[in-house]
């Protein structure tokens, strides 16, 4: 499966990433259809590498005609945000099953903090870095889409 492949490949490459989005929901028990999976990453040049080994290792590519490690420069990231309204740098596998795995570009999440309060869950012995529930806020609120409010609800509830 390739969200189990997508967490080894993270684990065994040292990736420091945090899981968002729909997925994370999920695993903080709020229901919700996802395709694609969100992440938060370190955006330092050694963690860079990993992840750059870790998505080569899965056959992921850029979705936009621009080089992997083109995501190491923080002046292309700020002008993908600025001039291209870019909130994530996507990638894609070669076959349509392939989820495409969002790297968060474009959001106010300070890292080193977030992941110090990240919690490690077990995915058929796997470990997943997921955003804790008050950063999972912060960028739903950020968001603000609708489906952000209800989502904001149901973390703050702790119910689905």
């Amino acid at each position: 499966m390739f969200y189990l492949d997508l967490f080894r490949s993270l684990e065994r490459h040292r990736v420091r990433y945090l899981l968002v989005g729909g997925l994370a929901m999920n695993l903080h028990g709020v229901p919700r259809m996802t395709m694609d999976v969100d992440l938060a990453l370190a955006l330092d040049s050694a963690n860079l590498q990993g992840f750059f080994d870790a998505v080569r290792e899965l056959g992921l590519k850029p979705a936009l005609p621009v080089l992997l490690e083109d995501l190491c420069d923080a002046g292309k990231r700020a002008e993908w945000v600025e001039k291209r309204n870019m909130i994530a740098f996507a990638l894609q596998g070669a076959e349509k099953n392939v989820p495409t795995v969002d790297v968060l570009i474009g959001v106010e999440l300070p890292f080193e903090q977030a992941y110090c309060r990240r919690e490690t869950r077990d995915l058929a012995g796997v470990p997943v870095s997921l955003a804790s529930v008050e950063d999972m806020i912060s960028l739903k609120e950020q968001a603000g889409r609708a489906q952000d409010i209800s989502d904001i609800r149901h973390l703050k509830s702790g119910r689905p």
